[in-house]
């Protein structure tokens, strides 16, 4: 699993990719071969990411030491970013001991964004060559897998997952053990298992980087999904944006099939599972599960009512279990450590970690994973560090836009909260996928609402009228706020139409469109009030007739 020497571990994910990772990789092997005997021992690895995003590319080192009685190896690590092709050969030397380390460029092990974080879901990302899958099964892949195939029985599985306490993170925290339950327990026939990889939320990126760099441990989540509630089908559901995680997914598929640990008489087991990757057009509804299935069965993306629910009538009208990239890639080190050992981890309602793409006007972005229950703060200001130059207790923070178009901006005045399902909810927000995009005090906040607004009117399906309508009212009347030419009736038409919005549409895309633009409007009330012509009559309307204009 280590090498004997020295390794460099070369982040290949997106984000350092887009900085110039390749051809710093490229520079690394050149300046080995032309240092020869002298950098003989060093390793040049390809890994997935490395986290911290915004300062990519991103080289891991990891030098092995020798401690104790017995000598047992261990590695101390040193981590540089925002590497240059030119900086190449002093790396490789310091890396091989024939120069002094790149101090300008080192960034602490110790520092709280990496120090704070608990990885469960990410714990191969960043050690694990994500295209090789000899890499991935030296760190472990696939022995839980194989284990269960030899060992467990389904209902055993599903024990585990419920005393675990997971929920699903594709952003509505369903209970997960309950999902599979639901399905494992319809009648006798066919079963089909589905990962939903169609990240479209804005700011988030937590899935992607899964893909791009463990994609093993996806497949590996997967295939005990679909023993658990008997499905010898499953599919991969990846929006077309994301090439490179589609490429490194159809590979690992190609050599797990190759090991047997997919196809037929897995790992010298009786059950068989045929895996395939569907690769969808980047329509953000396709996120909500009854459209994605529309999507694998080559019709148009667009919901239908429920019940009944995929669980009882999915994909071809069989019994369908969905969940998403974080949930799936939870199951290994769910079943490595035991249910109880995740269900000790987060809050009473909320159990396990979560993974954050933190991004915005926050100094350190990249993603993040921290117990459930970790405060905003904490996340925002100790990890990520809070606005460049920001200042006070807040580190110039204004607002967290925590669950992407469907979520919410916190205030400042909240950054105490813990991270949880419940806590977010009851401050207008919700968990989402886990994008979390923070805002400095420059922002206007209705111009944050129109954004949010003209993504969902760009992404509705037109299937339902009070989304397919409503929406773009919404933006019409934003547009007034942000351009500063509103009224006081337009203060309150915008609240009666947020509330016919989310009472009627069809989906969740319509349902919590207004979301952003309502809590905007509970916090930031007074910048609306700024925006009118006649600030000083808009007053906010009675609740009761909210309710009452509601259907």
């Amino acid at each position: 699993m280590t090498a004997p020497g020295p390794v460099l571990r070369c982040c290949g994910a997106s984000g350092c990719r887009s900085a110039g990772a390749e051809a710093l990789q490229a520079e690394l092997l050149r300046a080995r071969d032309q240092l020869g005997g002298a950098a003989e021992g060093v390793t040049i690895k390809p890994v997935g990411c490395l986290r911290l995003c915004g300062r990519g590319p991103l080289v891991a080192l990891d030098r092995p030491e020798r401690r104790g009685p017995a000598h047992a190896a261990a590695a101390r690590t040193e981590i540089y970013g925002g590497l240059t092709p030119e900086q190449a050969p002093a790396l490789l030397a310091a890396a091989a001991g024939l120069a002094d380390e790149i101090a300008t460029q080192r960034l602490d092990p110790a520092d709280p964004f990496f120090a704070l974080q608990r990885p469960v879901v990410l714990e191969g990302c960043g050690l694990v060559n994500p295209e090789s899958i000899d890499d991935a099964l030296a760190h472990g892949s696939y022995t839980q897998l194989k284990r269960v195939l030899a060992e467990c029985t389904p209902e055993q599985v599903r024990e585990q997952v419920k005393r675990s306490g997971l929920r699903g993170r594709g952003g509505a925290g369903y209970p997960t053990g309950l999902k599979w339950d639901t399905v494992a327990l319809q009648p006798p026939g066919p079963r089909t298992v589905v990962c939903n990889a169609d990240e479209g939320d804005p700011g988030a990126f937590m899935d992607r980087s899964v893909l791009e760099s463990d994609p093993h441990r996806l497949i590996e989540g997967l295939a005990i999904a679909a023993f658990a509630v008997g499905a010898e089908q499953g599919y991969v559901y990846v929006r077309a944006e994301y090439p490179l995680a589609i490429e490194r997914l159809r590979l690992a598929l190609k050599q797990a099939r190759a090991k047997g640990l997919l196809g037929a008489g897995i790992a010298g087991s009786s059950f068989n599972l045929r895996l395939e990757v569907r690769v969808g057009a980047g329509a953000y509804v396709c996120g909500e599960e009854t459209a994605l299935l529309a999507s694998i069965q080559g019709q148009r993306g667009t919901p239908r009512p429920r019940p009944p629910f995929p669980a009882q009538v999915g994909l071809w009208g069989a019994p369908t279990l969905i969940n998403n990239v974080e949930t799936l890639a939870a199951i290994p080190a769910i079943l490595r450590e035991g249910g109880d050992w995740y269900a000790a981890m987060g809050t009473a309602g909320s159990k396990g970690t979560k993974v954050f793409a933190l991004s915005g006007a926050v100094a350190r972005t990249g993603l993040v994973e921290v117990p459930m229950g970790t405060s905003l703060r904490t996340v925002v200001c100790t990890i990520g560090g809070g606005v460049p130059g920001g200042e006070g207790p807040d580190l110039g923070v204004k607002a967290v836009q925590t669950g992407g178009p469907s979520g919410g901006c916190i205030p400042a005045a909240l950054l105490d909260t813990p991270v949880d399902y419940e806590s977010l909810r009851a401050l207008g927000s919700m968990m989402g996928s886990g994008g979390m995009v923070v805002m400095g005090e420059a922002t206007a906040m209705p111009t944050v609402a129109r954004h949010f607004m003209r993504f969902s009117v760009n992404e509705s399906c037109g299937k339902c009228v009070p989304c397919r309508a409503g929406t773009v009212q919404l933006l019409q009347l934003l547009d007034r706020f942000a351009d500063h030419r509103a009224t006081a009736a337009d203060l309150e038409r915008l609240e009666e139409l947020c509330a016919m919005v989310q009472a009627t549409s069809l989906c969740g895309l319509g349902q919590a469109a207004p979301n952003p633009v309502l809590s905007t409007l509970r916090y930031f009330r007074q910048e609306y009030q700024a925006a009118c012509r006649a600030p000083q009559h808009c007053e906010p309307i009675d609740a009761c007739r909210l309710q009452e204009a509601a259907p």
